[in-house]
């Protein structure tokens, strides 16, 4: 299957979800093209509300709806509605528990071009902070798809992030997608590989890499940051001995944070953590912005040998 950006896969699961339960509604912040919402858009025109360039507004709309017992889906600019829509989340729509689902299309550096202001590298923490609020950070267009479909009938609210840039596919359409529960997509004894979203693919890049070597990782794809697979990781603390995070967004209160809140209680064991240090992205090609981020399959390897040093 050709490379395709998450965000496609969330337009073709919301279309899904469009023909299937009259009881799904959409809103956008103008930005309906860019997040594929476009698709149910134009399908559906009369259960589609768009808001402007306002996404607070958006927010508090669709806990209007979900209160009125619709299944609202939300979707802009991931630094958007998370940057302007904090309260509203909070309030109208985690206090209340309601059936909001938010995409949060363009996140972490593919943006590209568009630069630091609309390049999303911190709402894994900010979402993740908040009560009631399921994080969702699907690897590939068919698992943001399943994902998509799956938030649908997932009682709450839920987030889920989104990039515009193309990736390739590393799950197969009869790979069993469960929100809270993690994926093995190798197994390895001498150290865990945990990622989400675009890095999942360097992660089984460096494993094949690091194979090469005499090392085997086990790569976990933890496309639920919240609540997350305390299992899963527990094991894989347990049965490596040493773990390595890699997301494409900050290392402070992210994919890793989260991990070794889980680890440190229960099995801790050295980590390390690559992923965006303490700093704003900026404009470039996507795929050399990875680079420049050191966010790329050799990145991860040295952070894996380096881990099991400590690990001796």
């Amino acid at each position: 299957m050709s490379d395709k950006p998450t965000r496609d896969g969330f337009g073709e699961g919301l279309l899904e979800l469009g023909r299937s339960n009259p009881n799904v509604v959409a809103l956008s912040g103008d930005l309906e093209d860019s997040a594929r919402a476009v698709w149910f858009k134009k399908e559906f025109p009369d259960r589609f509300f768009s808001v402007g360039i306002a996404e607070q507004d958006m927010i508090g709309t669709a806990a209007g709806l979900a209160w009125a017992g619709k299944i609202a889906f939300a979707c802009s600019f991931s630094q958007f509605v998370t940057g302007k829509a904090l309260e509203q989340f909070r309030l109208a729509v985690c206090y209340q528990r309601l059936n909001v689902k938010t995409a949060g299309s363009h996140g972490g550096l593919s943006v590209g071009a568009d630069g630091a202001t609309a390049e999303a590298l911190e709402e894994l923490s900010h979402m993740r902070v908040l009560p009631h609020m399921t994080v969702i950070v699907p690897c590939d267009a068919m698992e943001a798809k399943q994902a998509t479909i799956a938030s649908a009938s997932y009682p709450g609210p839920v987030f889920l992030r989104l990039g515009r840039a193309p990736v390739p596919t590393v799950t197969k359409p009869d790979d069993a997608f469960t929100i809270g529960k993690a994926n093995v997509l190798r197994h390895g004894a001498d150290v865990a590989i945990i990622a989400c979203g675009t890095m999942v693919a360097h992660a089984l890049e460096a494993a094949a890499r690091l194979a090469r070597e005499r090392i085997e990782s086990r790569v976990i794809n933890l496309h639920t940051i919240k609540p997350i697979d305390e299992d899963a990781l527990i094991a894989a603390a347990r049965e490596t001995g040493a773990i390595v995070t890699v997301e494409e967004h900050t290392v402070l209160g992210g994919l890793g944070g989260a991990v070794a809140e889980v680890v440190v209680r229960h099995h801790p064991v050295p980590m390390r953590f690559v992923g965006v240090l303490d700093r704003f992205g900026t404009s470039g090609d996507p795929a050399e912005l990875l680079r420049a981020f050191h966010l790329m399959p050799d990145d991860i390897a040295s952070a894996v040998k380096d881990v099991l040093h400590a690990k001796r």
